[in-house]
């Protein structure tokens, strides 16, 4: 199949929702697409490696689409922004499966929808044998708000997550220890809560589903600071904690309360380890004045912790008064 024949493909693909046009002046179809800007524009970029990033025998291509969209669309609502455009890049071997291609599309649709963010163009390119990278550039308005930035966390601030804790990592240690449910042919009401744990941790490794609602929510109720985890709790924590100069130090009894996702799917140790370090999970994490934690039960943020002064260790992250042994991923440190 031709370039022109593959884009005649997908393209009506990404025009299918109903937000396709959402802010669009300029459709895909030229060399470049518009979009409205009225004010500043929130810019990320991400991608995805075949075999680094994903494994055809765990993920489908809908899977990769729905990731993709995923962690860009959690970028722009850890600046407080909500998604305006999204510009998709695939490079694939030639010999790539064409329903491959066009569940991965699906995918994309799919995430792009949900985020009620249109697709607006991209680019196809040929590549190695065996080799697929899917890159996703994604665009956010602010709506007239400022940013808001890893650096902004002060002293006497609390410290808030919206989302799960370490599930998308629990999924893969699931994968990587060849875990499967043994009872999901049964009944429901007879699947064993390790089932169910296994089932859904593994989904969501497969394709998150961040929190990017409570981004814009917590920007309007005065955030000071906040990320995208998708490094870990701990290593992502540390960055704002860096950037800011202060101590973030989380409650670990509240944190241990998130063990519940896990049971019977791993051990505590393991479960703690993911709370504290999982990546890919793409939750948000942030800082709010006392007092003004969002209470949105459709944009949900928990209090984990406050902000406290740096000691003579300088600027880090701790866990019940301790500085974790755990860190988190690092592409290239491991």
């Amino acid at each position: 199949m031709s370039e022109s024949d593959l884009l005649a493909r997908i393209i009506p693909m990404f025009g299918e929702s109903p937000f396709a046009g959402a802010g669009v002046v300029v459709p895909p179809g030229d060399d470049a697409a518009v979009i409205e800007a009225p004010g500043s524009v929130v810019v990320t970029t991400d991608s995805m490696v075949r075999g680094r990033d994903w494994r055809d025998d765990w993920s489908s291509g809908h899977d990769v689409g729905i990731k993709v969209v995923a962690q860009n669309v959690a970028d722009v609502a850890a600046m407080g922004a909500v998604p305006t455009g999204l510009l998709v890049s695939v490079a694939a071997d030639p010999e790539t499966p064409l329903d491959w291609v066009i569940d991965l599309t699906a995918g994309i649709a799919q995430g792009a929808e949900d985020a009620e963010c249109p697709v607006v163009g991209g680019d196809l390119s040929s590549a190695p044998a065996g080799v697929v990278v899917v890159a996703v550039t994604a665009f956010g308005d602010l709506q007239g708000r400022p940013p808001v930035l890893r650096s902004g966390a002060r002293v006497g601030d609390v410290v808030a997550v919206a989302g799960s804790l370490g599930w998308s990592g629990a999924g893969l240690a699931l994968y990587e220890a060849d875990a499967r449910p043994t009872t999901l042919s049964l009944p429901p009401h007879e699947h064993t809560e390790r089932d169910k744990n296994i089932v859904v941790l593994q989904w969501y490794h497969r394709s998150p589903r961040p929190p990017w609602e409570s981004g814009p929510v917590a920007a309007l109720a005065g955030a000071t600071s906040m990320i995208d985890i998708s490094d870990g709790l701990v290593r992502d924590g540390g960055r704002i904690a860096t950037s800011s100069e202060v101590e973030l130090a989380l409650d670990e009894e509240v944190l241990r309360g998130y063990l519940y996702a896990f049971e019977g799917a791993l051990t505590p140790g393991e479960g703690w380890r993911q709370i504290l370090s999982g990546g890919e999970e793409h939750s948000l994490l942030a800082t709010f004045p006392s007092g003004s934690v969002p209470d949105d039960p459709e944009a949900p943020w928990t209090v984990i912790g406050e902000v406290v002064e740096a000691g003579p260790d300088g600027p880090r992250l701790t866990v019940g008064g301790v500085v974790p042994s755990v860190t988190g991923w690092d592409h290239f440190a491991g």
